[in-house]
């Protein structure tokens, strides 16, 4: 410990302001593809995931949904996340209407900006190769090029961090009180798109400032404690504002068994996440498996996240361990290996030991830190390859990195094959070079990075292009290629779309209105019932779940009652309060079929209640009730 509480007067490392020609056209070109990988037939995923569309549609109708983040813009219920994510696409939507575009491009560019935000911070450290290296890591993990190309609130949580990192690393130059507050201020922003998820950073960048700002302990620690009432402060004025809100006139906080978000946030989205005891959930359980997978230090490994981030997994911890003990005495360089590698390390345990509701493109959040740890921990062993033991660190990545990609690639013996031994000969080959390197001549150095650059890099780019040409829809999408086991094909999730939970009258398939995973698109002759006289109504229908309102309320353009929320499980609206609307006529029918939900607690009973009081008709394939 004695080596971190030892500093210089200043962390600062940033490159010279004269940067070679070939910087900014190398940037420029790692933005455009970027761009490209992440726009390409971007509309083809159509909806995405329906349940956010929907809720972006309730909020560019009605401000009071957009600050609330309602499914629907009668604002019966919430979606179960803070709507920071939901804002963006909500604007978007506002200026150029309800639709596939308005609603996914938001995410691609939050992508662009996430890898020009971690070129700047590695830049500052490692100069604008590793920064190039840092953003191409980013750009093509395949989870990556996945999440940016999806609505869930994923994209907007990854540019928070990236960016509260980067302020980060300015903080620490010169111990500065502003950058590190306003690191704070974006992780705030980052809860309010995906609740305590974007606090898993905090203490690595608390511990690092505390631990290496070039300032006196005193004052790093008062730094410490204003980043976190800024934080508290970008984060909590919503949630003010939600608990202190009248209820009454307000929507109902979705996920929650109590109307109130705390429950929410540190149970069903929070700390259930890590226990598997989250109440009103489809899943989750104790020990070391769960209806979400086995847990465990090789969780991220496994067959069901490996192909999502772990790519370079082997390689950026191997290249993280030997950074570490080669360059510990280059101050600003250990202070953002152990900022990305602690955000990496850290992250990638918690979401491998979770009990509870962890889904595999979760890994998104592990891109940034293992492009910053690449980049930086590279670059910098590359400049020690005089000494044998930075050779060896990066021979023994190179190694560790072929043989984990061969693996990979192996569980999809179809995908790209004969390029499976090729890439592991490469990196194999430039593992052996590299262990040799003095004996070979100095004009063959490119030649050589060219080659290690290639053998370990490719594969994930392969993966990440894969991802991006294939639709994705539902709740649980999935980057390509697939292993096997359901989850890596277009559409994500058990059952995939049209199939898996729910169903029952009118569930799945053309006419009926989804399931607990994804909205089904209704036909014509449901969507003009629903539309007739649709302003004599508060709701023009309801239905049990989420995803059996969202496609109905998507294909016609009026709000949709979700009875329990995501899963159907939640206790709201009572049987008694759902009589009181229909006596009142606020909703025009019930939509049969529906939601896991739909099978106990009050929606079993509204479910139970419909059936027994109003007659059964069929329209287009979906049996519905006319409740007036």
């Amino acid at each position: 410990m004695t080596a971190v509480i030892e500093r210089p007067t200043e962390l600062s490392s940033a490159p010279p302001v004269e940067s070679p020609r070939w910087v900014r056209p190398s940037v420029a070109a790692l933005l455009l593809g970027t761009a490209v990988l992440y726009l390409w037939d971007l509309g083809a995923s159509g909806w995405a995931n329906s349940f956010y569309s929907a809720a972006v549609q309730a909020g560019a109708h009605s401000w009071k949904a957009m600050l609330f983040g309602s499914s629907d813009s009668s604002n019966f219920i919430t979606v179960d996340k803070p709507p920071a994510a939901l804002w963006v696409m909500d604007l978007s939507a506002r200026v150029f209407g309800v639709n596939s575009w308005s609603i996914l491009v938001p995410q691609a560019l939050e992508g662009v900006a996430s890898v020009g935000v971690l070129y700047l911070a590695v830049r500052r450290v490692a100069g604008p190769a590793a920064g190039l290296i840092a953003g191409f890591v980013l750009a093509t993990t395949p989870v990556a090029a996945l999440m940016f190309r999806f609505n869930n609130p994923d994209a907007l949580l990854v540019l928070c961090l990236t960016g509260a990192t980067y302020a980060t690393v300015r903080s620490l130059e010169t111990a500065s009180v502003r950058w590190l507050s306003l690191a704070g201020t974006l992780i705030g922003l980052g809860f309010l798109s995906k609740a305590l998820q974007a606090f898993l950073i905090v203490p690595v960048i608390a511990l690092v400032y505390l631990a290496m700002a070039p300032t006196g302990v005193g004052r790093r620690l008062r730094h410490v404690l204003v980043a976190g009432a800024t934080m508290l402060v970008a984060g909590g004025w919503w949630v003010a504002l939600v608990e202190l809100w009248p209820a009454g006139s307000r929507p109902y906080i979705g996920g929650s068994q109590d109307n109130s978000f705390l429950g929410v946030m540190f149970g069903y989205n929070g700390f259930g996440r890590l226990t598997g005891n989250e109440t009103g959930s489809v899943g989750g359980g104790g020990g070391t498996t769960s209806r979400w997978g086995t847990t465990g230090l090789l969780r991220m490994l496994n067959s069901e996240f490996g192909g999502q981030a772990s790519w370079l997994l082997p390689l950026a911890l191997v290249l993280l361990a030997g950074g570490l003990w080669l360059t510990w005495q280059h101050t600003a360089v250990r202070a953002s290996l152990l900022l990305w590698g602690g955000w990496l390390v850290g992250t990638g345990l918690v979401l491998s030991f979770a009990k509870g509701i962890i889904h595999p493109y979760y890994t998104v959040v592990l891109a940034p830190a293992l492009g910053g740890v690449i980049g930086i921990a590279a670059v910098e062993l590359w400049k020690l390859r005089s000494s044998l033991a930075a050779r060896g660190v990066l021979s023994a990545a190179l190694v560790v990195s072929g043989v984990w990609t061969y693996r990979l690639m192996e569980r999809s013996a179809a995908w790209h094959s004969s390029l499976r031994p090729l890439l592991l000969f490469a990196t194999l080959g430039a593992a052996a070079v590299v262990l040799w390197l003095p004996l070979v001549r100095k004009a063959l150095l490119p030649g050589v990075v060219a080659l290690a650059l290639v053998g370990s890099l490719s594969a994930p780019a392969l993966a990440a292009v894969d991802t991006a040409g294939a639709a994705h829809a539902g709740a649980i999408p999935s980057a390509a290629p697939s292993t096997g086991n359901g989850l890596g094909r277009p559409g994500g999730g058990p059952g995939g779309p049209g199939g898996g939970f729910g169903g029952g009258p009118g569930g799945g398939g053309r006419g009926g209105i989804g399931n607990l995973l994804d909205a089904s698109t209704p036909s014509a002759e449901l969507v003009a019932a629903l539309q007739a006289n649709a302003s004599s109504y508060t709701w023009v229908a309801a239905a049990i779940g989420s995803n059996s309102a969202a496609g109905p309320q998507l294909a016609s353009g009026e709000p949709v009652m979700a009875i329990g929320g995501f899963n159907g499980s939640d206790p709201t609206p009572t049987l008694a309060e759902f009589q009181r609307l229909v006596a009142a006529k606020q909703i025009h029918y019930f939509l049969g079929g529906g939601g896991m939900g739909g099978n106990s607690g009050t929606s079993a009973q509204i479910t139970a209640w419909v059936t027994a009081t109003f007659t059964a008709t069929t329209i287009g394939g979906t049996t519905v009730y006319d409740l007036t």
